[in-house]
């Protein structure tokens, strides 16, 4: 999905663009498989009650409120954060109801690292560390192919026409 042009000054384009990779995805997936499962079997054992019809509409009521809360808010949230780099800044969006949004200009950028525990080096994912002129680092988290990121990154905002990475498509898309 390429980011939307209106936000981008003229001269300005889409390096990469990625959401957060899927692993944040696992443990909402989790609560639906266990919700959908404790609800079935809840269910059947209440099927000889009298009040069963009562009672499937209040298990029905319960799995729907954890699902709204526990799968799809975490979804919702995965899928409306994006990590857009351009040619002239980093953009960090997220939120559904309420936006954060951090635009970081390369000029203001004093370092770039990542970070990689074993979980995160088997997923090829890790957290992108951002040192600028502020007193705490931005930190990242959830980064799909954190090491091609950083390294873009890096050239970017070295700004060597000569090395510049253009992808076939002409943007990288996360599939996370």
């Amino acid at each position: 999905m390429a980011y939307p042009d209106d936000l981008l000054s003229p001269s300005e384009h889409v390096v990469i663009h990625k959401h957060p990779h899927w692993k944040a995805l696992v443990v909402p997936v989790a609560v639906l498989v266990a919700v959908l499962a404790g609800g079935t079997w809840l269910a059947v054992l209440a099927a000889d009650l009298t009040w069963a019809s009562t009672a499937w509409l209040v298990l029905a009521a319960v799995a729907a409120l954890l699902v709204g809360w526990l799968v799809l808010a975490p979804v919702l949230r995965w899928r409306t954060t994006h990590l857009v780099i351009t040619t002239e800044r980093v953009m960090w969006r997220m939120g559904v109801v309420r936006r954060v949004s951090l635009d970081l200009p390369l000029r203001r950028i004093d370092s770039v690292r990542f970070e990689q525990g074993v979980t995160d080096r088997l997923l090829r994912c890790g957290t992108l560390v951002i040192d600028s002129a502020s007193d705490q680092p931005l930190e990242l988290d959830d980064i799909p192919d954190v090491e091609t990121v950083n390294s873009l990154l890096q050239r970017e905002i070295n700004d060597n026409p000569e090395d510049d990475y253009q992808p076939e498509d002409g943007v990288i898309d996360g599939r996370a």
